[in-house]
């Protein structure tokens, strides 16, 4: 053994300089989708509320952001969250959701993950069975449920916002696709829903359609934000804005009922079945009279990953009715980071290419 392998084999840790920002992360994934979870170094946000220290994390640190969630500390389907105060005492914590556009409103497949690693890390004091945690979202309230048995998660299912929907079986020119009818709604954020039988694309829901669906998927939402002037929140105008486009299909494997694939903020391809998604599905199923209380249907995504999902309760919601869903799941932890970043690096902020 020459003794410059014995130096690389007894000097393995790494000192930064003291001007680097040290950022530490646990990451995860729920059904193939990755959460980086910022656990520390990330500045101190300021604000009363989610949807205040949101604004202030895109006008001061968006930079950092990018830095963690694009190339070559990320790529552009990276998915990441930062954990704050809950918007009062009710509340266990906050939640922050990044992707390669900006900041959702909300994602199921983050509440799964967190929810997990909130049993994992014992943030809270863990029981045998049923563990609830009420964690606040940009869009609202999130309640989860999360099931240990034994000392290990089996799973976690979540009551989402209220959801509702726009409106069915409407229709937008899309260059190269035509005329495309979707179904607008809602499940903490907005998606244009596309049924594959309702239109005639010459592509499918499988691994092998990525590019096609990224750009038809673009192409829809686009074209959807250019027609629909009924992509508003009844209460917050911050949420008011299209997120993605879901595309609806027969499932590939048996005993699933359906597939979900997900081109969402500046097309991210969604490797998980989509919670959000999910429970605006839920609102459309229970507006077609396709899903009674409590029924369940398994989802699943581009991966197989599957979730299931099924709406517990209906209430008015503003001038919508809307239901609350229901979404179940699973999350795994893949890894942690300390993440640095040297002032002097000219790709410090990150990048991307497709």
């Amino acid at each position: 053994m020459t003794n410059t392998y014995k130096n690389i084999l007894s000097k393995i840790d790494f000192t930064p300089n003291e001007d680097w920002l040290q950022i530490k992360t646990i990451d995860m994934h729920t059904g193939g989708e990755p959460l980086r979870v910022i656990v520390s170094g990330f500045p101190e946000l300021k604000g009363d509320s989610v949807l205040d220290y949101r604004r202030y994390c895109r006008e001061h640190y968006d930079h950092l952001r990018t830095a963690l969630m694009f190339e070559p500390r990320g790529h552009a389907d990276m998915y990441g969250c930062i954990l704050v105060p809950p918007n009062d005492d009710e509340g266990d914590f906050g939640i922050l959701f990044l992707h390669n556009e900006g900041y959702s409103t909300m994602c199921g497949h983050a509440i799964i993950a967190i929810s997990t690693l909130a049993m994992e890390m014992g943030w809270v004091d863990v029981q045998e069975g049923v563990n609830t945690l009420k964690i606040d979202a940009p869009c609202g309230r999130i309640t989860s449920f999360t099931t240990v048995e034994e000392g290990k998660v089996k799973g976690v299912r979540f009551h989402c916002v209220p959801s509702f929907v726009v409106g069915l079986d409407r229709t937008a020119e899309v260059p190269g696709l035509g005329t495309v009818t979707y179904d607008l709604a809602y499940g903490g954020a907005f998606y244009a829903y596309v049924d594959m039988d309702k239109n005639q694309f010459d592509f499918d829901l499988t691994p092998e359609s990525y590019r096609a669906l990224i750009q038809s998927g673009m192409d829809i939402k686009h074209a959807v934000m250019d027609a629909d002037k009924e992509i508003l929140h009844p209460f917050e105008e911050d949420l008011s804005f299209l997120y993605g486009t879901i595309f609806i299909g027969d499932s590939l494997n048996e005993g699933v009922a359906s597939r979900n694939v997900c081109i969402f903020a500046e097309g991210e391809v969604d490797r998980c079945p989509t919670g959000s998604g999910v429970s605006g599905r839920m609102a459309i199923h229970r507006a077609r009279k396709e899903l009674e209380q409590f029924e369940t249907l398994s989802i699943e995504s581009i991966t197989d990953s599957v979730f299931v999902g099924s709406w517990v309760s209906e209430e008015d919601y503003g001038p919508f009715t809307a239901v609350i869903p229901q979404v179940e799941g699973t999350a795994h932890i893949t890894g942690k980071h300390t993440f640095c970043i040297d002032p002097n690096d000219l790709m410090k902020d990150g990048f991307i290419l497709r």
